[in-house]
C-alpha cells in the first residue's frame, strides 16, 4: 500500500510540475524541473554515455568544444569528495543523488587567446544534456553552490580549465518524506518565470519596467 501511495505521489508531483507556458512549446521542456529527491535506481553507464553523447553534438563556437565534466556515483570516494565541495545547503540533499557531476570549461583557445564564448558553449551543452535526460526520465538539478576553488584543488584540475557548476543526477522519483519540511515545500511549490516582456525586446534594448 505504501509503495502505491509513493507512486501516486510521484505521478502527481510530475503533473504539478508541468510548466504553465504562455505559448505552446516542446513537451519535454514543459515537463523538465529540478528535483531535490531522486529514485534510488543506479544510473547505468549506457545512460550516462547517452547524456554525454548529447553534449558531444552540441553547438560550439568554432567547434572548440570547451566543455569538460567530472562525475562519480554515490558510494564512492570520489562522490564523497565532490559532496565535500558543495555548499551546506546543497549537501543537505544532493548527497543522496545517485550521481554527481562537476562542469568545467577550457578558458583559452589553442592559440592562447581567451575563449570569450566558452561559458556560453558549456551552457549550450548542458541544455542538450538536459533535454536528452528528460527524454530518458532522468532529472538534472544544476547547482551554483559549489566551492570551485576547493574542487579545482581536490580533483587536480589542470591550469587553464575552470570548474563552473555542479549537477545532481538521477531518475525522477524518490520519496518526498526523505526531505526536510522546508525542502518539501520548495519541491511542491508552483513553478514561476518572469514574462517574455522582461527579457525579449523588439527593435532594441528596452527597460522592462518602462511602459510602452
Amino acid at each position: 500500500m505504501k509503495d502505491i501511495e509513493h507512486m501516486n505521489e510521484k505521478r502527481q508531483l510530475a503533473l504539478d510540475k508541468i510548466a504553465d507556458a504562455d505559448y505552446e512549446i516542446y513537451a519535454l521542456l514543459k515537463q523538465r524541473y529540478s528535483p531535490r529527491v531522486f529514485d534510488d535506481t543506479e544510473v547505468s553507464d549506457s545512460d550516462l554515455n547517452r547524456l554525454f553523447e548529447a553534449v558531444r553534438w552540441s553547438a560550439s563556437s568554432s567547434n572548440l568544444q570547451p566543455w569538460r565534466f567530472i562525475y562519480a556515483r554515490k558510494g564512492t570516494d570520489s562522490f564523497d569528495r565532490m559532496v565535500g565541495c558543495l555548499s551546506d545547503f546543497n549537501t543537505s540533499w544532493a548527497s543522496e543523488a545517485p550521481v554527481l557531476l562537476f562542469t568545467a570549461y577550457k578558458e583559452k583557445m589553442d592559440n592562447g587567446k581567451e575563449n570569450f564564448h566558452a561559458l556560453h558553449d558549456l551552457g549550450l551543452s548542458l541544455g542538450s544534456m538536459t533535454v536528452q535526460a528528460q527524454y530518458m526520465s532522468i532529472a538534472l538539478h544544476h547547482m551554483a553552490g559549489v566551492d570551485w576553488k576547493k574542487a579545482q584543488e581536490e580533483f587536480d584540475i589542470p591550469e587553464g580549465y575552470h570548474i563552473s557548476t555542479a549537477i545532481a543526477l538521477g531518475y525522477y522519483g524518490g520519496v518526498l518524506d526523505d526531505l526536510s519540511e522546508k525542502l518539501q515545500k520548495q519541491e511542491t511549490a508552483k513553478r514561476e518565470r518572469i514574462p517574455q516582456s522582461e527579457f525579449a525586446f523588439k527593435d532594441g534594448w528596452k527597460n522592462a519596467k518602462e511602459k510602452s
